[in-house]
């Protein structure tokens, strides 16, 4: 077992660091005083910098025609911040909040302006069940897209916040590749692999996988990944195109209690004194969670004509998930002994969802439009067991593993199926420099629990202007709705409506094209007010004190602003600042006039990555990253605040032939603190500081 030194490496980073800098410059000015021009040798991330989406209007759209706040990360910025997760892919993105329980192995917790946005794979939602994320390794994505604010015109039912897509890697025409091993903080090891190419003048294949074994920063817990994605293009002649797309992930983390700390001891003041980061709450022993999920489909196009193209995306999906747990249930009077809960959850999820539609690009006299209608389809099957009993005391101070733990009985909790069928149309019209883009939607959504159905049915809406001008800024203006159904019913048995979203916000993009040859760079700046409506809120009539009524309204006022930029393959930034107020409008409950949880209301974010480009250090390169989040509420009713935090990030790289070998690191400095408290027992610890190695060859 290979154990890295936490404190050992930082101090190793930083002497690199420290020595590579001023080498670096000293070169560069030599290079001006001789009059010379230093010559480009190092290529490392030429897709760093995103500049066209297909999220924002399911027609691939340059990100400045995009009526619409989208974060685009690419494939080379993933591997060059060595991201693992979807929670630190949006670390320096504007209006996303990541890790929001911490470190956590099973899910990936984000909030989007407010709300937690559905994830998708390949432009179809991934069989969400209880969690509107399923954990999918980030190693088979080519790019992530975070799409902001209301997406129901293209998508259907989502939350008002937005939506994450991930795309899967395609096969190519040409043979390349990549394998790859890693070494980490809590005895991290993975090795990974990704190979394509042609298998002949028809087929083209691709094949990426992943295995990864780590403990954590909690005592007594360990997690195992298997990842493969087999993938398959088809070319069926020049018009006609086929690719299959495939994916399986098996999960098993064993011994995590999942956070669950008493309030007294971490956020707060014990006499009895605090508790370590690593402290389970669980046991050992016992606690277990895993799942198998996969997903098989295929992305479809043919085109008739250079105006008329035909698309299809199908895919099916499943998720078994299964945990066993003890966690902590708040601390007894005499302020060490633990309380604990026990848990039983097995969650079965199966979807199959397809989307078809035909692309149009015509001309009407001086209009040209990008057209694209269609119809999809979702059907999702959710079988849930859940059971619940008390636990064994444990002292926090003194721990003492191993008690007897009787099995919990499960009952059935979910039976649910869900039909959701859409039909979309949108038009995208430019005249000069001008683009109208308008789009509506109808959705039926039929329910069934256990057997009683409920029914619905939506209209949602997309209109925006945008003008291109020609030193490639672009203002714009949208106004967007988005539904979402809510389960349940008031006390009279009435089923609930669905909660709806209503967005108006304007912005400016710039991409500045091939007006400066060598840099690539793409910056946004919106501001929105974003209203949700038909939110649950306690009854208000005494005789009814379980039930809820739809009487609750939420409002989020922001501004984002975000540069990502690569110069001369030399400097890459990423830039955001992010300014979030989410508030309780309305509500019969304490959390009226208070702030949503688990949203900063600023959040500022800055990385720079230099690479050396000549001279004997050329591939030498280096990083360094700053995350500042203020304050963050962790309940509804904002009685359990935790306070700003200023986190670090590094790197050194170094690129010489087909080889990369990279140090980083993340929260550099180690700041331990508190990342969220629910309840008087539900607080959870930020992610320590850790640090990995990795040896990459191409090929």
């Amino acid at each position: 077992m290979v154990v890295l030194n936490r404190t050992g490496l930082g101090r190793a980073l930083f002497l690199l660091l420290a020595t590579a800098a001023p080498v670096a410059l000293a070169q560069q000015a030599a290079a001006q005083q001789a009059g010379g021009e230093l010559e480009q040798v190092v290529v490392t991330a030429p897709r760093y910098v995103a500049t066209r989406n297909l999220t924002g209007t399911k027609i691939d759209t340059p990100l400045v025609e995009t009526p619409q706040s989208i974060s685009v990360i690419n494939r080379d910025q993933i591997d060059l911040l060595n991201w693992q997760s979807l929670q630190q892919v949006v670390r320096y993105t504007a209006g996303a909040v990541g890790e929001n329980y911490g470190p956590d192995e099973r899910y990936d917790w984000i909030t989007v302006r407010g709300f937690n946005p559905i994830q998708y794979v390949d432009g179809l939602q991934a069989p969400i069940g209880s969690v509107t994320n399923v954990g999918l390794d980030l190693y088979g994505s080519d790019s992530i897209e975070i799409l902001k604010g209301p997406a129901s015109v293209l998508y259907g039912q989502t939350p008002p916040g937005g939506i994450i897509n991930m795309t899967s890697r395609r096969p190519q025409r040409y043979f390349g590749g990549e394998a790859g091993a890693q070494l980490g903080s809590f005895n991290q090891k993975q090795i990974s692999g990704d190979v394509f190419g042609p298998a002949n003048d028809y087929l083209s294949f691709r094949l990426t996988g992943l295995l990864r074994d780590r403990h954590t920063q909690t005592e007594g817990v360990r997690s195992k990944r298997d990842f493969v994605a087999p993938a398959g293009t088809l070319n069926l002649g020049n018009a006609t195109q086929i690719t299959l797309l495939s994916y399986y992930q098996y999960d098993k983390i064993k011994g995590d209690g999942g956070g669950f700390l008493p309030a007294q001891g971490t956020l707060l003041f014990n006499p009895k004194g605090e508790l370590p980061v690593g402290f389970n709450a669980g046991e050992p022993g016992y606690n277990f969670y895993k799942r198998d999920q996969y997903g098989v489909g295929y992305d479809f196009s043919h085109r008739f004509s250079d105006a008329l193209t035909v698309r299809q995306n199908l895919k099916y999906f499943s998720s078994d998930a299964s945990t066993r747990q003890i966690y902590g249930a708040g601390l007894q009077a005499d302020l060490r002994t633990l309380n604990r809960y026990s848990w039983a959850f097995d969650e079965k999820v199966m979807s199959f969802n397809v989307d078809t539609r035909l692309e149009a690009h015509v001309q009407t006299g001086a209009l040209s439009h990008a057209i694209v209608g269609g119809v999809d389809f979702r059907r999702v099957n959710n079988a849930t067991d859940t059971g619940f009993a008390f636990g064994p005391t444990l002292d926090v101070f003194k721990p003492i593993y191993g008690a007897a733990i009787a099995p919990v009985a499960t009952s059935a909790y979910l039976r649910q199926i869900q039909k959701q069928t859409g039909v979309y149309v949108q038009d995208q019209i430019k005249l000069g420099g001008f683009i109208v883009t308008a789009g509506v939607r109808q959705d039926w959504v039929d329910t069934t629990d256990f057997g009683k159905p409920t029914s619905n049915d939506k209209f949602t809406y997309r209109v925006a202007l945008s003008y291109l001008f020609d030193n490639g800024f672009a203002p714009y203006v949208v106004h967007a709705t988005s539904f979402q159904p809510t389960s349940g019913a008031d006390f009279g048995g009435t089923p609930f409506k669905p909660t709806t979203g209503e967005q108006t916000e304007i912005g400016l993009k710039y991409d500045p094209g091939e007006m400066a040859k060598g840099v690539k760079a793409f910056a946004t700046i919106a501001a929105y007010q974003l209203r949700q409506t038909n939110v649950l809120t306690n009854d208000p009539n005494p005789a009814h004190p379980f039930f809820s009524v739809q009487a609750g309204e939420v409002e989020v006022k922001g501004v984002e602003a975000e540069l990502t930029g690569r110069f001369y393959e030399t400097f890459t930034v990423n830039a955001s600042y992010t300014y979030t107020d989410p508030t309780v409008t309305k509500s019969n409950g304490p959390d009226l006039g208070k702030r949503l949880p688990a949203v900063a209301k600023h959040k500022v974010s800055l990385f720079g990555d230099y690479t050396i480009q000549s001279g004997a250090l050329a591939g030498l390169g280096f990083g360094i990253g700053g995350r500042y989040l203020t304050e963050t509420f962790g309940d509804p009713a904002n009685l359990w605040r935790t306070g700003n935090v200023l986190l670090f990030d590094g790197i050194v790289h170094y690129d010489f032939d087909k080889w990369r070998l990279a140090l980083n690191g993340n929260n550099l400095f180690d700041k331990t603190y508190v990342q969220r408290c629910s309840s008087n027992d539900q607080c959870f610890y930020a992610q320590r500081g850790y640090y990995t190695v990795s040896l990459t060859r191409k090929f």
